[in-house]
């Protein structure tokens, strides 16, 4: 289990800067976190994309999603609340660093 972050800075029109006990960080665009959301919705629909790359997304609003505001939940996830209405994924910190973008592995069923 990932140890808790030393510093989480949230901006969110951009992304999530999250610095890690062993002194590295990882930086998230709130589009990526969105994309990526853990939640059973999402994951289902990653898989879905990477079986059929033709699939047709979900409609929604327009415009760029922000993110509205983050909570911690215990020491071991952080859950975000985007503008359009998602909050239902819980971002653990095993999680977060799976799919830091910098490591260039991330999944695609979620954690």
């Amino acid at each position: 289990m990932e140890p808790a972050p030393t510093h989480i800075d949230l901006k969110k029109d951009r992304g999530l800067t999250v610095q890690w006990a062993d002194g590295s960080t990882s930086y998230y665009s709130i589009a990526y976190l969105r994309k990526m959301s853990p939640s059973a919705e999402m994951r289902q629909l990653r898989e879905e994309m990477d079986r059929n790359p033709l699939a047709i997304l979900p409609g929604g609003r327009t415009g760029p999603v922000v993110a509205e505001s983050a909570e911690l939940v215990g020491n071991y996830a952080l859950r975000i609340r985007f503008s359009d209405g998602h909050r239902t994924g819980l971002y653990t910190w095993d999680y977060l660093r799976g799919i830091d973008p910098a490591s260039g592995a991330a999944p695609t069923g979620g954690a």
